[in-house]
């Protein structure tokens, strides 16, 4: 793959300077086309020759207008970003809709370190290339423009740059570091590792751009020609391409069997008398703060996801779990509408943002699930978009496991009856009137359309590694205790 990057191309002094002030004035008009663009840029500059990576990633800075750049240098990882699931870091640092962010070094150095050093097998190594290459599908789903960039250094070319450095000192001599001489000391260890995951990675929406890095000028005419020419072809595509159809599912379409579905087999009979609730609860309350107290200090993660019906008792389970524990042991997060920012980015950034401290608790009131449940029936999201999501959860959550968080997932289910009567006791109760809107009755007229995103949900997203507990909850003591029971019987299992 390298013997194609390997031409020998050089660009004479004067024709890099001719070339450059038009160069520069058109990277600087299509970073202004893109500043009123629906889609964000994502640029990787990676690759063997760190000098050159470097030199690149300075003369954006100084050609474009550096005030519109996010860049993200990704060096070693610190202890926190270590302990999140991988490419926590990169999600946390995605540029917006109308935004060119610079990533700086890439996941194939940390990837291919582990496998010289043999913390990953090869099994792995190829598992988690599957995962960059699901995270890149996924931001170019969503209309993002991916580019990749390798910057490649022939060994021999290296081993010149080293020697060089060595004999002499002053001007550029400390561009050599102790870095470049472990890439040269291990270039012949790693090669094979590097090729895999460039082959592994490489696909035909966001394939690698390989640059030969021997010649300083042919390197930055390449880099820079190559980005101006894919981002105006990406503005023009987009300029043109039809807006997607937001498609919203009528209520009490035929899309079901009646009394054959997934929620239709939830016994909602299922009740704890007061008593037995007192004992029941108090029980595994005191469980659940001593175990959540033992996976904080083990540095155990835990995730708790709530969805459920309008006046399901969300609030109420989660009040009865956050009784249980101190206030620094756990972080609520609601979610709401998106804000302008988050509506900027994939759905999923603000969720990744959220995601807590190694040995924290966090517990989603709502969730990355209304991509396919409010989103898909009130029509917000594109049927294609919504039906993608499916894969994208489960990926995310995939990675969420991998690291060793605890997930658990809440669907609280309800009947109509029981939804209604609980409508009219909000009304009627004073500091519960907040509770009740007329969005709440107009959701109920959609309620077959909802029984069948719910279950399309579960079928698509309950998994070995994050399946869903579809719990009664017409009773709410036996839904409190139920839910609790659940996250103890989950830690009991990541403790052992």
């Amino acid at each position: 793959m390298f013997e194609a990057a390997e031409i020998g191309a050089k660009v004479s002094k004067p024709d890099y300077e001719a070339a450059l002030p038009e160069l520069r004035m058109n990277l600087i008009n299509a970073q202004f086309d893109l500043k009123q663009a629906d889609f964000p840029v994502l640029l990787v500059i990676a690759g063997d020759d760190r000098v050159g990576c470097n030199e690149v990633l300075n003369l954006l800075h100084e050609w474009m207008d550096a005030r519109d750049l996010r860049t993200s240098v990704f060096g070693v990882m610190t202890e926190e970003e270590a302990r999140q699931p991988r490419f926590w870091r990169l999600w946390r640092a995605l540029p917006g809709r109308g935004e060119l962010g610079i990533f700086a070094g890439s996941w194939a150095t940390e990837l291919i370190a582990w496998r010289l050093r043999e913390e990953i097998d090869d099994a792995e190594f190829d598992h988690v290339c599957g995962h960059v290459q699901g995270l890149e599908k996924l931001l170019v789903a969503d209309g993002a423009l991916v580019l990749k960039f390798w910057i490649h250094l022939p060994k021999k070319e290296l081993r010149r740059r080293v020697k060089k450095a060595d004999q002499r000192k002053g001007r550029r001599s400390w561009q050599i570091e102790d870095a470049d001489r472990r890439i040269l000391e291990h270039y012949d260890d790693a090669l094979p590792w590097l090729l895999r995951f460039l082959r592994l990675t490489d696909w035909s929406e966001a394939p690698w751009m390989l640059v030969e890095g021997s010649d300083d000028r042919h390197r930055n005419l390449l880099v820079a020609r190559t980005l101006f020419e894919r981002l105006g072809k990406h503005l023009a595509a987009r300029a043109e391409a039809p807006a997607p159809v937001k498609r919203t599912e009528r209520p009490g379409s035929p899309q079901r069997s009646p009394g054959g579905g997934l929620l239709d087999r939830v016994d909602l009979d299922r009740s704890l008398p007061y008593d037995e609730y007192r004992e029941q609860l108090a029980k595994r309350q005191g469980q659940l703060h001593r175990r959540v107290d033992r996976a904080r200090k083990k540095a155990i993660t835990s995730v708790l996801v709530f969805e459920g019906w309008d006046a399901a008792g969300k609030g109420g389970v989660i009040r009865r779990i956050t009784g249980a524990l101190d206030a620094g042991e756990y972080h609520l997060v609601p979610i709401a509408a998106p804000t302008d920012e988050e509506l900027a980015h994939h759905y999923l950034w603000r969720f990744w943002r959220r995601l807590p401290r190694a040995g924290e608790l966090v517990i989603f009131d709502r969730s990355w699930y209304g991509r396919v449940l409010v989103e898909r029936v009130e029509g917000l999201a594109p049927e294609a978009t919504w039906q993608r999501a499916y894969e994208e959860i489960n990926d995310f959550e995939q990675n969420l496991v991998e690291r060793g968080f605890v997930l658990q997932k809440f669907w609280l289910h309800i009947d109509q009856a029981e939804q209604q009567r609980r409508f009219a006791e909000r009304e009627k109760t004073p500091y519960k009137k907040y509770k009740i809107t007329g969005e709440d009755y107009r959701n109920r007229e959609r309620w077959d359309a909802y029984v069948s995103a719910v279950e399309d949900m579960v079928t698509h997203t309950s998994t070995d590694i994050a399946p869903w507990h579809l719990v009664p909850a017409n009773d709410k003591r036996f839904a409190r205790v139920a839910v609790i029971e659940a996250v103890c019987d989950a830690l009991k299992r990541r403790l052992a």
